[in-house]
């Protein structure tokens, strides 16, 4: 059941952290102990289906493409669902350009 939560969040996101504290009783997004986090994303990295990076101690993972379609068959999801770090975002409106008229580019 907790394996389950961990790897639905972790497909949900595209990320995962959890603070070195393998006492810590609940991880803070994900409601199961902070070790089965820890665990699970050591064996995860083991298969390569997430990258590790660790600082200031808290452990952060990255799915994988190989990662991405593991727990795509363990989930029994459709392709068409991708994780949040896949998503195009949108860009938000910026200044329009404005034409060499907009105004004098140096001394005259």
């Amino acid at each position: 059941k907790n394996r389950k939560e961990i790897c639905k969040y972790l497909f949900q996101e595209g990320v995962c952290y959890a603070k070195k504290d393998f006492n810590l009783a609940k991880h803070p997004d994900i409601d199961v102990p902070n070790l089965q986090v820890i665990k699970l994303m050591q064996s995860f990295k083991s298969k390569e289906f997430v990258r590790e990076t660790f600082a200031w101690m808290h452990y952060y993972w990255y799915l994988t493409n190989d990662g991405i379609e593991f727990l795509r068959t363990y989930l029994n999801l459709p392709s068409e669902i991708v994780p949040a770090t896949l998503k195009k975002q949108m860009k938000p409106a910026g200044r329009p350009f404005a034409g060499p008229g907009d105004r004098p580019r140096g001394p005259p």
